[in-house]
């Protein structure tokens, strides 16, 4: 375990050790991923937790007003953000193979240079503005995201996902969640 590991007898919870609210989520899990993520099985510990999380997760997918593409951006805008290396592998993954995010918007996002896209520029900018400014955004940053078309209610959006992200990215900084394999690709 690394050094960062920050439990003594919280270990992550697998199908077999589950009871059942913990076997209900992480079944739900599998059928929606595929496979139970390693931060899945860290955060059924409180399985509060993992409903939150997959139900804010779902509910941002399905009503952010955002593509895929730009759910995808917020998401990984957020990771970087938070220095969550284990939802920057993961979201690299859903980018590259699923969100449809080109790859010259995926390589500035892991690089830190500036995207060449206008509107995706904006957005990031904005999503990586609302976490660090704690929900204080500037206004420059704000007229900016609202010049690029976006509108009010995308600020809103953006705010279920930093709810989501918190979550996702605090408990894998605890755990020091170790990325699946399915996301070492774009492992960090």
């Amino acid at each position: 375990m690394n050094s960062h590991y920050l439990f003594n007898t919280i270990e992550p919870i697998s199908s077999a050790m589950a009871d059942e609210a913990q076997s209900k989520l992480l079944a739900d899990a599998k059928k929606q991923v595929g496979f139970i993520p390693n931060m899945y099985s860290n955060m059924v510990n409180l399985p509060a937790l993992l409903d939150t999380y997959l139900h804010g997760y779902g509910q941002f997918r399905e009503q952010s007003g955002f593509s895929s593409l730009e759910q995808e951006v917020v998401f990984l805008a957020i990771s970087k953000s938070n220095g969550c290396d284990y939802c920057m592998a993961a979201h690299s993954t859903l980018a590259a193979n699923y969100s449809g995010v080109p790859n010259d918007i995926l390589s500035a996002i892991r690089s830190g240079v500036a995207i060449s896209d206008e509107k995706i520029a904006a957005l990031y900018a904005m999503a990586i503005e609302l976490n660090d400014s704690r929900g204080r955004p500037s206004k420059s940053v704000v007229d900016l995201f609202l010049q690029a078309g976006y509108n009010e209610t995308h600020l809103l959006a953006i705010i279920l996902a930093l709810s989501v992200k918190t979550i996702s990215n605090y408990s894998n900084h605890l755990f020091d969640t170790e990325v699946d394999t399915a996301f070492s690709k774009y492992k960090v």
